[in-house]
C-alpha cells in the first residue's frame, strides 16, 4: 500500500475515485434518461465527489448546496444534526439526488432525507462516495455508492482532517 507524503496509506487512489465516479455517473444517466436530474451536493464534505460526479453525468441536469453539521471539528457525530446552509432552490416535483461523502451512522443522512421529503419532490435517491456499514446505527438506502470502507478514520478528497487534506486527490487514513 502507498503512502500518501505526511499522511497515511492511500485508502482509495484517484484513478479508482475516478473510474467508479464514471460508473455512477453512468447508473445515474440511465436512470434519469429524458430527465434533469437535479443534484444536491452536502456540503463540505462531498464538493468534489459533486463535482466530478456533475462533469461525468454529461447530460442536463441542476445543482444547489446544503450544508448539514453533527461533526463540528470532531472525528465523531455528535447525533444532533442541524441545518447551517439551506437549498437556494425549491425541489418540489423534481428529481433529486442527494450527493453525499460517507454514510458513517446514518443519522444526518436519515435526517436530510426527511428534511427534504417535507419539500416534495418527485423522487429522492442518494449518491455517496463511501458507507461505513459496521457503524450505521440507521439503515440508509444508498442508490449510488462508490466505496464500502471498514471503521477508520478517513481524509481526502473533500473529506477533512480538523478543516485540513480535503485537497489531496485520494483518501488516506490516520495510522
Amino acid at each position: 500500500m502507498t503512502l500518501a507524503p505526511g499522511n497515511g496509506p492511500v485508502q482509495i487512489t484517484q484513478e479508482q475515485l475516478q473510474a467508479r465516479i464514471q460508473e455512477i455517473a453512468a447508473r445515474i444517466r440511465e436512470d434519469y434518461r429524458g430527465l434533469e436530474p437535479h443534484l444536491i451536493c452536502v456540503l463540505n464534505g462531498a464538493f468534489m465527489f459533486h463535482t466530478d460526479l456533475v462533469r461525468a453525468l454529461n447530460m442536463p441536469c441542476t445543482i444547489d448546496f446544503l450544508q448539514a453539521s453533527s461533526y463540528g471539528n470532531a472525528k465523531q457525530s455528535s447525533g444532533e444534526v442541524r441545518i447551517v446552509k439551506d437549498l437556494q432552490f425549491p425541489i418540489s416535483d423534481r428529481h433529486v439526488v442527494l450527493v453525499e461523502d460517507i454514510v458513517d451512522t446514518g443519522i444526518t443522512m436519515n435526517y436530510l432525507l426527511h428534511y427534504l421529503e417535507g419539500r416534495g419532490p418527485r423522487s429522492l435517491k442518494i449518491a455517496a462516495l463511501l458507507s461505513k456499514p459496521s457503524r450505521r446505527k440507521v439503515e440508509i438506502p444508498v442508490e449510488y455508492l462508490g466505496f464500502t470502507i471498514p471503521d477508520a478514520f478517513v481524509y481526502g478528497y473533500g473529506l477533512d482532517r480538523a478543516q485540513f487534506d480535503r485537497n489531496l486527490p485520494f483518501i488516506t487514513s490516520q495510522e
